[in-house]
């Protein structure tokens, strides 16, 4: 898998949103490099496994579709003939 790139605006506003929550959940306030080191070990070390589940997930709901299209293709193929 490739690496997610963020562009700045992205990253800084993860890494405020990682540092509310040390302060306001753990009462650990933390800083800006600490933050960033969290955003990056969870992205490196968590984020395959949501973006497998996301793609596993658009999978099977694409597959859903392709099953209503195939039934929605019979039944018309059906009343042509009747």
């Amino acid at each position: 898998m490739n690496q997610i790139e963020f562009s700045k605006e992205e990253k800084a506003e993860l890494i405020a949103r990682i540092q509310h929550y040390f302060d306001s959940e753990l009462d650990q306030p933390i800083g800006l490099l600490k933050a960033e080191f969290v955003l990056e070990f969870f992205a490196k070390e968590v984020g395959a496994a949501y973006y497998k589940k996301g793609l596993e997930d658009a999978q099977a709901a694409l597959a859903r579709r392709m099953d209503d299209f195939s039934e929605d293709v019979y039944q018309l193929q059906r009343n042509a003939t009747e």
